[in-house]
Formats: C-alpha cells, sequence, structure tokens
C-alpha cells in the first residue's frame, strides 16, 4: 500500500474543544503523517484562503464542521467552492447535524462527502482511519 500525500496538512474547521481535541487524537492513534491546522470558526477557515495565497501550503483535505460561529460550515463551503485556485481541495463535512437539508445543501455546495460524527470514541477513530486510508492511499489528486 502506498502512502502518498504526507507533505500536505489537513485544515480541521471545528469550533468544539473536545471534537478537536478528539479528531486530533483519533487520526494519531492511526498514525496519521499530515500536520493538522485548525480553524476553530468559519472566519478563521475564511482567513486561510489569504495564506494559501501568500505561500502557505494547501490541504491535502478540510474537515468542515457545519455548525461554526461567525460563518456556519455551509457559508465557508460556498466560499471555498467558489474561489478559482481553492475550489478542488477535498471538502469533507463532518458533523453532527444528519438533517436531510443540511446534507443535500452541503453536496450542491460541492462538498466531496458528508460524514455524521460518530459519538462513541471508538466509531469516532474507525471513522477517522477510513478518512485517512481514502485521502492518503486510494485517491489521486489533482496537480
Amino acid at each position: 500500500m502506498k502512502i502518498k500525500n504526507c507533505e500536505k496538512p489537513i485544515l480541521l474547521v471545528e469550533d468544539n474543544p473536545i471534537d478537536v481535541d478528539l479528531t486530533i487524537r483519533a487520526f494519531k492513534k492511526n498514525n496519521l503523517g499530515n500536520e493538522i491546522k485548525v480553524a476553530r470558526d468559519g472566519e478563521e477557515a475564511l482567513n486561510w484562503i489569504q495564506k494559501w495565497d501568500e505561500g502557505e501550503p494547501t490541504p491535502i483535505v478540510i474537515l468542515l464542521d457545519l455548525n461554526l460561529p461567525r460563518y456556519n460550515g455551509l457559508e465557508v463551503l460556498k466560499e471555498l467552492k467558489s474561489h478559482e485556485l481553492y475550489k478542488t481541495i477535498p471538502v469533507i463535512i463532518l458533523t453532527t447535524s444528519a438533517e436531510s437539508k443540511d446534507i443535500e445543501t452541503a453536496y450542491k455546495l460541492g462538498a466531496n462527502s458528508y460524514i455524521v460524527k460518530p459519538v462513541e470514541l471508538d466509531k469516532f477513530i474507525e471513522v477517522a482511519a477510513q478518512i485517512d486510508l481514502y485521502w492518503r492511499v486510494y485517491n489521486e489528486l489533482s496537480s
């Protein structure tokens, strides 16, 4: 199994400190090689666009919560997917919302995947392992 894309970070957009910690722990438990950058609200997430313009490496994937302060996740998704340079960055919605309206809207705005966060730690670690495996091993990115 060929591991690739370890040099690119993952951008986690999450305002709940417990979920941030849980996500980081889950990826570490799965020996994730990518650095995890954290944006704690929608505005902070959108500020990454300027950082990328200034030379910060773009992420291999963005894990985006929907329930965020300042700008919600759907607003962030819409902005990212309308940006000419960064619209190809894969975005996984990782949220507690299982509302069909949220799911439908997220996909219409360009989400690449929609995952409802599992409550149990073991299930969450399993989800993190699958995300890692898919985005670093199997998925082919455009250049």
